[in-house]
């Protein structure tokens, strides 16, 4: 089997609602979603779909994902998609990091090696959990107010687990995690992400005023090297994301404790294949796990809990979804949707869902053999 084919689609996502990010440091209204079609002479398709948060929060662009894609598409042309090694083995070669931009192809090429093998994705890497897992929400208000009330929204949905934006003002952020944990329900799953948001002093300053709700914080400063430098200094668990980039970054917080949880991003860190590897280094030093589409469409979250399957059900906290954020659908309702706050795998063979070609338009670019 061979790619002979490959077609790039540019689509909008609007956000269904303004969202914030570090105290209203960062806002954001639409996110530019690239979907990448692999077509093979075994005539087996494959989607994939890259979707940065934005190009302010972390260094990932949506056109950058096209360019890649350009960049890598005469290396990737004639392999064997269901070789994800080799596949990955190329793109590196031709394209040192840029990661966001490998992940959609990555996401294809498993969705055809599923399909050639009559597997989900998750059984074909080893998993297939079928245990329905809790969708994380996205709380990004600025005032207390504002995150009871979207908390709340996420809560008539049936959501049980909240990732909750804090970071910019100590006082505020003091006061809204005290007040969501007052307000939070037996067996709700809730995660403080500061998104790199504090200094040093003000991490300190927050942790040790919190210390007796013993909550966790996520990417609490900029990077590893902020974390470290505090972790002797507080007692509060500590999540990573938007530090944990590279398998070398998952050694170093596994080898120096620097984090109980790991949010791995699937777009951020390149794909499923590569995500693999930093689940096994986060279950083989008893880290629990996220698992995050940086952004995106059902596609992208059905990707994330393909990966989810695959770990434990001890060890895997919750799954991030976008599609319920976005007010686009580009799969007509297809693929695994929110029931009752969770999400359930698809018994299809590779990713189980793919758009609806005339949502996409017309292809920004098509490279072929």
């Amino acid at each position: 089997m061979r790619i002979t084919k490959i077609e790039v689609y540019k689509v909008d996502l609007p956000l269904e609602h303004p969202y914030w990010l570090s105290g209203g440091r960062l806002k954001f209204e639409c996110l530019d979603a690239t979907f990448v079609k692999l077509e093979t002479d075994a005539g087996i398709i494959g989607w994939g779909e890259g979707t940065p948060w934005g190009h302010t929060y972390v260094p990932a662009h949506g056109p950058g994902i096209r360019a890649g894609i350009e960049t890598m598409a005469p290396f990737i042309l004639g392999l064997d998609p269901r070789k994800v090694l080799e596949v990955e083995r190329a793109m590196d070669l031709a394209l040192p990091g840029h990661l966001y931009a490998k992940s959609p192809v990555d996401m294809a090429c498993w969705d055809i090696a599923g399909q050639a093998a009559g597997l989900t994705i998750a059984d074909l890497m080893g998993g297939g959990s079928r245990t329905p897992k809790p969708i994380a929400s996205s709380v990004g208000a600025k005032t207390v107010d504002e995150t009871r009330a979207v908390i709340d929204r996420y809560r008539q949905r049936g959501y049980v687990a909240h990732s909750v934006k804090i970071g910019g003002d100590v006082e505020r952020d003091i006061a809204r995690v005290r007040d969501v944990e007052n307000m939070r329900k037996p067996g709700e799953i809730i995660l403080y992400d500061v998104n790199r948001g504090w200094t040093r002093q003000q991490a300190l300053r927050v942790m040790h005023a919190t210390e007796d709700l013993c909550v966790t914080f996520e990417q609490p400063t900029e990077s590893l090297d902020d974390i470290a430098a505090i972790r002797p200094l507080h007692s509060a668990p500590v999540s990573v994301d938007e530090s944990l980039v590279t398998l070398q970054d998952a050694a170093r917080i596994a080898r120096d404790g620097l984090a109980e949880v790991f949010g791995i991003k699937l777009n951020r860190v390149g794909g499923l294949t590569k995500a693999a590897r930093m689940r096994d280094i986060a279950l083989a030093h008893g880290i629990d796990i996220f698992v995050m589409a940086t952004g995106g469409s059902v596609l992208a979250d059905t990707e994330a809990l393909h990966l989810a399957a695959t770990i434990p059900d001890q060890n895997i906290r919750a799954v991030w979804a976008c599609q319920d954020m976005i007010t686009v659908d580009v799969a007509n309702g297809r693929g695994p949707r929110n029931i009752d706050g969770h999400l359930h795998l698809p018994e299809e063979p590779g990713l189980g869902v793919h758009p609806d070609e005339d949502a996409l338009g017309d292809p920004v670019a098509i490279y072929s053999l």
